[in-house]
């Protein structure tokens, strides 16, 4: 692995000190995460503009999920909590320890993306069924 000698604005790397200790991650670990979040979703295209804190991120089946960046949490976990949970956007924040404005991007993407993110929640719900 090489090294690269980063520069942050004193804000931006506390932030980024913030959401990695919630992480549970060094710094390291999260700023290495956040550029291969950045780097794979603009290598592969899949990134939408209209929602910039949506990115994509290859699961451990090798396809591309759309995730909050920089944090991971998919934004199917937030559909389904939203909508088979019934739990409105400051629920879902409080619960994931994220603004509101991001579980609101998310089901916004949600509504721009429904087919692939819906196919994507029937096939979890058919692995866990095989699953017993």
């Amino acid at each position: 692995m090489s090294r690269y000698a980063l520069s942050l604005p004193q804000q931006l790397k506390q932030k980024a000190e913030e959401i990695a200790r919630q992480q549970g991650v060094s710094l390291n670990q999260f700023i290495l995460w956040a550029v291969a979040e950045k780097v794979g979703s603009l290598a592969e295209g899949l990134t939408d503009p209209n929602f910039p804190a949506v990115v994509y991120r290859r699961g451990p089946s090798g396809q591309p999920a759309p995730v909050l960046q920089g944090l991971g949490i998919r934004v199917q976990t937030l559909v389904v909590g939203h909508h088979n949970w019934e739990m409105n956007t400051a629920q879902l924040a409080e619960v994931y320890g994220i603004p509101e404005a991001h579980v609101k991007e998310a089901l916004a993407f949600y509504q721009a993306h429904r087919v692939e993110i819906d196919a994507s929640i029937q096939a979890d719900s058919q692995l866990e069924l095989a699953r017993g």
